[in-house]
Formats: C-alpha cells, sequence, structure tokens
C-alpha cells in the first residue's frame, strides 16, 4: 500500500473519522438488526417474501463486518468496498421510491443521506488507491456527492423547519427557529464550497463538527431519555455516518 494510502487509514486525525465511520456502521446495522420497521428495512419492501428479508439479512451482516473491518487500518480498504456496495445499493433502493413517488420529498432526502455515507466509502478507498490519478478522480467525485448533499439537508431542513426546530433543545439561545435557519444556511454555504471547489476541504470540516455536534445535542439527550426507542440509536448510527463521512472526504481531497 502507499505510503499515503497507508497514513491515511492508520494515522493522525483521519483516523479518528475512519474510527467513527465504522463505529457507527456497526450501530446502524445492529439498530437495524433488531428494527425491522428502520427505514433501510422499508426500502426493501417492494421485494416479495422471502426475499426482502433475506436481502435486509445479507445487506445488514455485511454492513456489521464492513464497520468492524473500517476499524482496522489493514483491512480498511477492503471495507470501504463492501460498505460501499450496501450504501449504492441503499442509494438505488431509495431512486425507485423517488420514481414511484417524485412528489413525496421524503425519498429523495433518504436517497441523500445514503449518498453521504457512500461518499464517504468513496473516500476510504481513494485515499488507498494506488494511482494517484484515479485516486483524485474519486476524491473528487466524492468531494462533489458531498456537495449534492449538503444542498438537500439545507432544503430538507427548510421543507420540515418545524420538525426540525423541535429537536433543538429548547434551553439553546436565543430561540430554536434561530438555530434551524443558522445550520440551514452553513448546509447551503458548505454546499457552495464544495460544489465551486473554494475552501471545500475547511467547509468539509466544519460540516463534520456541526452534524457531530447534531449527535451531542439532539440524540444523545433523547437516547438517554428514551433508551429503549431504537429509532433514536438509528438516528444516531446515521447522524454520526455522515459526520465521519464529511471527514473522511475532507481528508482525501487534494489541496
Amino acid at each position: 500500500m502507499s505510503q499515503g494510502g497507508f497514513d491515511f487509514v492508520a494515522n493522525g486525525p483521519r483516523m479518528l473519522g475512519r474510527r467513527l465511520f465504522g463505529a457507527s456502521a456497526i450501530v446502524f446495522a445492529v439498530v437495524s438488526l433488531l428494527w425491522h420497521d428502520s427505514s433501510m428495512w422499508q426500502e426493501l419492501l417492494p421485494l416479495s417474501a422471502p426475499f426482502g428479508t433475506i436481502a435486509g439479512w445479507v445487506l445488514f451482516i455485511a454492513q456489521l463486518a464492513g464497520g468492524i473491518a473500517m476499524l482496522i487500518p489493514r483491512t480498511a480498504s477492503r471495507a470501504s468496498l463492501v460498505l460501499g456496495a450496501v450504501y449504492g445499493l441503499s442509494v438505488l433502493s431509495c431512486v425507485g421510491s423517488i420514481v414511484a413517488a417524485p412528489r413525496d420529498p421524503g425519498g429523495y432526502i433518504n436517497g441523500f443521506e445514503q449518498l453521504a455515507i457512500f461518499c464517504g466509502t468513496l473516500a476510504v478507498y481513494a485515499a488507498t488507491e494506488r494511482d494517484a490519478a484515479r485516486a483524485i478522480v474519486l476524491g473528487r467525485a466524492a468531494r462533489l456527492g458531498l456537495g449534492a448533499c449538503a444542498l438537500s439537508f439545507a432544503w430538507a431542513q427548510i421543507i420540515y423547519l418545524q420538525y426540525t426546530a423541535s429537536l433543538v433543545p429548547a434551553w439553546l439561545p436565543p430561540n430554536q427557529v434561530f438555530w434551524t435557519n443558522l445550520t440551514t444556511v452553513a448546509f447551503a454555504l458548505a454546499a457552495v464550497a464544495m460544489l465551486i471547489d473554494r475552501q471545500a476541504r475547511l467547509a468539509m470540516r466544519l460540516l463534520a463538527a456541526m452534524t457531530a455536534l447534531f449527535a451531542v445535542l439532539v440524540w444523545i439527550p433523547l437516547i438517554a431519555a428514551h433508551p429503549a426507542a431504537l429509532s433514536n440509536w438509528s438516528e444516531i448510527g446515521e447522524n454520526d455516518l455522515i459526520a465521519a463521512a464529511a471527514w473522511l472526504v475532507a481528508g482525501a481531497a487534494r489541496a
């Protein structure tokens, strides 16, 4: 493995992103195996029985194995292929939902969330790629994909303004709507920076930090209040996957 690739998965702050990504994939897989009403199970409903159930078990066990392998530097590249296949298939299933109900924003939102996670796997693979030219192309694709996802996150918060505001801790001054609007603008600005490649790495770092902060301020308190609610565990797993993906794509970006 090339020096740069091995450093990416084994050393420094990038290792933290890879570990968070792997741990979050494990959490998300375990919750999905326990909770058959999760969004990824719902995406398998069009498959007739028993194929949907079989496909679900295969995907979530692969996700669990990929998450564990992502924690190990020497297997991170192979883990990115396994997890990339899982999240790539999830993106494709969301495309099917969009085609079936093009006016429903939920399909688009779920699709871009899965695409953001897929970009994280692409970043890990790009950083371990021996061919420098190919690594640059893959890193650029991950950046552009994540930029499109950040734009969709801003749009989603506008569409679901009241719901998003309800998740903001009420004790944060000045009010919940202020922070919802501020994070919406932050998503939009990060998207523009990534899409036009101006201060893109900084934008991705800040995006990762902001998304990780959502876990601390929103999902951890909800889990503490309702530890048996698997939906909250699923949300924090997906949230942290996106945060780690943004950190990883920033690490794979070329200056």
